[in-house]
């Protein structure tokens, strides 16, 4: 110990005139202090100047504080088993009142899904329903194209082709004329651009121009006609058009799967005498 700190404990203990002493000295008076202490224990300290006065009321303080915690710690203990208690008895309650509420919304929410079902249940219907039309409406359209088809086709009646041909080199012409099948068959409107296949409808047209049926000179190809055309007064004349007969005229339309593109009426009513034939296979017919 550093002699400040032995002359400091001197002090505590009440003991005066040691400033002029040395560390072995100091060292001698505590040590005698100390032994006088002891046996009178508690009591030397509490009778013992300002220091034991103070020592003793700490250690008062402390006994004091010790009690007061060993009694809060005795009713905590002895709260805690009430407490556990009420904690007990309030729980059954909470579970029935818990209960309760749920068996209360259980007939609400059922109920809720049943108004729920009951409304989803017409729209499942229309639409079973409408997945079941579905196949009449597809077999409808099917049945219609099934129609139509033959009027699109190279076939034929009687004889008489009724329906377009078609292909590699079909051109738009073609495809966008209206179909002429029979002579009943009358044009949307004047100026329509028409297609047909019908040896009836394309003689009653040259008919009525006054058009035979003729073939140009040097396209003949084997004996058979070659390039098909009409030998119409006033119209398309030339030196080098050969009149054929209808028999012949037909024989190389068919033969060579030929279209006939025509026109009734100009737009503005005018009879019209525009022709040409089109071969779906190649580019000259």
């Amino acid at each position: 110990m550093k002699v400040d700190e032995i002359r400091g404990q001197l002090r505590k203990r009440g003991v005066s005139g040691i400033s002029a002493l040395r560390k072995p000295e100091l060292v001698k008076t505590l040590a005698k202090t100390l032994r006088a202490e002891r046996p009178s224990g508690g009591a030397a300290r509490r009778s013992t100047g300002p220091a034991g006065r103070a020592t003793g009321t700490r250690a008062s303080a402390g006994r004091a504080a010790a009690t007061k915690k060993a009694a809060s710690g005795r009713a905590a203990g002895k709260a805690a088993p009430g407490r556990a208690q009420a904690a007990n008895k309030t729980a059954p309650a909470k579970k029935a009142a818990a209960k309760k509420a749920a068996e209360k919304k259980a007939p609400a929410r059922k109920a809720s899904a049943r108004k729920a079902a009951a409304k989803a249940a017409p729209a499942k219907k229309t639409t079973s329903a409408a997945r079941k039309s579905t196949p009449a409406r597809t077999s409808t359209s099917s049945a219609r194209a099934s129609a139509a088809a033959p009027s699109r086709a190279g076939t034929t009646r009687g004889g008489t082709a009724t329906g377009i041909r078609t292909g590699r080199s079909t051109s738009r012409s073609v495809r966008s004329s209206q179909l002429i099948s029979s002579t009943a068959d009358r044009p949307e409107r004047p100026g329509r651009s028409l297609v047909t296949t019908n040896h009836d409808v394309i003689r009653r047209w040259a008919g009525e121009r006054g058009a035979r049926p003729a073939t140009i000179a040097g396209t003949e190809r084997e004996g058979r006609a070659g390039v098909l055309t009409f030998n119409m007064p006033g119209y398309r004349e030339s030196s080098r058009v050969r009149e054929i007969t209808w028999d012949e005229w037909f024989g190389t339309f068919d033969e060579r799967k030929l279209n006939l593109i025509y026109q009734e009426q100009l737009r503005d009513g005018r009879p019209s005498n525009f022709f040409r034939t089109e071969s779906p296979d190649r580019e000259d017919a």
